[in-house]
């Protein structure tokens, strides 16, 4: 079941490290999670994109699918049936895929960023933070330090494992901090630390999914049919 951080403790965030990074999109292979259970801390916003996307594949595409692959395999040789052979394949992606977001879920830290925080929690960088800084050209560019299967570098949302963040992590308004990029050393200013809410691109129905309106099945798929 998801916790969740208050102010209180928030601060601890920025001492543990997560053990690996998930890969977004549901249809590439899930990493190896193996090894000791970590805590994913995560945004309120975060969490419930994972549990659409996971509702979305266990009560629509998982069975949409499995209807595809009932009705392939009663065309004959599956072996040679190229609709049974993808349908199979889609299953076992889609059941990785449940398998890791039902881990990542049930791991969940929540840390909301709009709880008002005291002390030094208000006033430094730790996880949810919203971040503004200047590097030495004094190029100035605004970063939320966010969960590992949140990160949207369109949006500026950076994992608060990344280089960038770990820099960034408990700094205040007038500190500079050292980032050690792989083009060298830069030095960057921080302008401004504040919490407020991270909005996170909501989960969509990915482009050609099984579940998604479609024809008929003997209709959409010519010359597949029983002989």
């Amino acid at each position: 079941m998801a916790a969740i951080y208050t102010s209180a403790n928030v601060e601890r965030c920025g001492t543990i490290h997560f053990l690996k990074a998930m890969r977004k999109g549901f249809t590439r292979k899930p990493q190896d999670d193996t090894g000791p259970r970590v805590k994913n801390y995560i945004t309120p916003a975060g969490l419930q994109r994972l549990k659409e996307e996971h509702r979305f594949l266990l009560t629509r595409e998982r069975p949409a699918v499995t209807k595809v692959v009932s009705w392939a395999a009663s065309n004959g040789d599956r072996s040679e049936n190229a609709d049974y052979q993808y349908g199979k394949r889609r299953l076992r992606q889609i059941d990785g895929r449940i398998r890791f977001l039902t881990k990542r879920i049930d791991a969940a830290e929540v840390v909301d960023p709009e709880i008002p925080r005291k002390g030094q929690a208000a006033i430094r960088a730790f996880f949810g933070a919203t971040v503004r800084y200047a590097n030495a050209a004094g190029t100035e560019r605004v970063v939320s330090i966010v969960g590992t299967d949140e990160v949207d570098l369109k949006r500026d949302h950076i994992s608060w494992v990344s280089p960038l963040a770990r820099a960034l992590m408990k700094a205040e308004a007038g500190d500079q901090v050292v980032l050690q990029a792989p083009n060298g050393t830069e030095y960057l200013d921080v302008l401004d630390v504040s919490y407020e809410r991270i909005a996170v691109e909501p989960f969509r129905e990915p482009p050609g999914a099984e579940s998604a309106a479609k024809a008929p099945i003997h209709a959409s798929r010519p010359g597949k049919q029983n002989s």
